[in-house]
């Protein structure tokens, strides 16, 4: 007996980093010290600009999106997922992203598979302008299904002390601003998938793609469109809208003695929503509370300043949209 007929693949593991180094190197910045395959990662930050630099970092997955993209056969957009997940949860933290790392487990490691996945970090990556320094990749037959896989990433970032984002100057009166999701984002896949099962090829009156199509929609990541007005000191929180929805998720920051007014009829909600809800029967505060339903990013803003920030997103080409308001509880 030896190690690939108990079922783990050496030269599997060998091909897949010979397929993905070229990949990863495309997201190296010159703050990287090391390449793909040391023990370690090595990352020199540059401190200059910061009068008190704090590190943010945060962990995540992509849940059961895995198994739309087992089930479709597509694999090159859940990497891209992953990272803008990630990215989205330390930015409303007021942070930068400054490098990732990734978990890939799996009962058979298919290298062309995981190249695949690891294609859309690195896509992701370059464009948040996070270089991905690491990761580790484990063919664990016995804990997996022979076509089973997992998939998590970490990710560090840096703000400034003064400028942490955290809801503390949240007060009665200030605005909701919504930005707009891309589909389920990585949320309600359970339950997305219970709904559909068997259908992913399906079209339903509405949509412009087929229900497996629709679910693999990259998750979107708002740096690029708030990144001019993290320094805004009429910006008084955020929240990045996943698992517990919009109300669960915002409500985490807002302090004590207040509460959201939400108009859920103030922005145009996606057609796969009400395509779930119909099909489902899915109760309407169970939809509230797993799925974004449209709004992946909320700011709150005040008052004052809301016009100014809605010319500035609409300034970047984004269909921003005012959903509520802060008030006392």
């Amino acid at each position: 007996m030896d190690y690939k007929s108990a079922g783990v693949d050496i030269g599997a593991g060998e091909e897949f980093v010979k397929l993905i180094k070229p990949q990863v190197r495309q997201t190296f910045t010159s703050r990287v010290m090391t390449d793909i395959g040391a023990f370690g990662g090595f990352f020199r930050p540059d401190f200059g600009a910061y009068q008190d630099p704090v590190l943010v970092s945060s962990i995540d997955g992509v849940g059961t999106k895995l198994k739309v993209a087992a089930e479709v056969g597509r694999y090159d957009t859940i990497g891209s997922c992953l990272v803008n997940h990630c990215v989205n949860d330390i930015l409303v933290c007021g942070a930068r992203p400054m490098f990732f790392l990734d978990y890939y487990a799996c009962g058979q490691l298919r290298p062309a598979m995981a190249a695949d996945v690891v294609k859309g970090m690195v896509t992701a990556c370059r464009e948040n302008g996070c270089a991905l320094i690491g990761g580790e990749t484990a063919e664990m037959p016995g804990v997996y299904a022979k076509d089973d896989f997992d998939l998590a990433g970490t990710i560090v970032g840096m703000v400034d002390r003064p400028m942490i984002i955290n809801g503390s100057r949240i007060s009665d009166g200030d605005v909701l601003i919504g930005l707009p999701s891309t589909g389920l984002h990585t949320n309600g896949y359970s339950l997305a998938r219970k709904v559909f099962e068997g259908r992913m090829g399906h079209t339903f009156e509405g949509m412009e793609r087929s229900v497996g199509e629709e679910l693999l929609q990259v998750h979107r990541s708002y740096l690029p469109v708030i990144e001019d007005i993290l320094s805004s000191e009429d910006l008084h929180g955020m929240s990045h809208v996943t698992g517990g929805g919009l109300v669960g998720n915002t409500m985490r920051i807002v302090p004590s003695g207040l509460e959201l007014d939400v108009d859920w009829n103030a922005w145009p909600e996606p057609v796969i929503f009400d395509v779930i809800r119909r099909e489902g029967g899915v109760p309407e505060d169970d939809m509230k509370r797993t799925f974004n339903l449209g709004i992946g990013l909320v700011l709150i803003v005040a008052a004052a300043s809301v016009d100014t920030m809605m010319a500035g997103l609409k300034a970047k080409q984004e269909n921003a949209y005012i959903i509520g308001s802060v008030k006392a509880g």
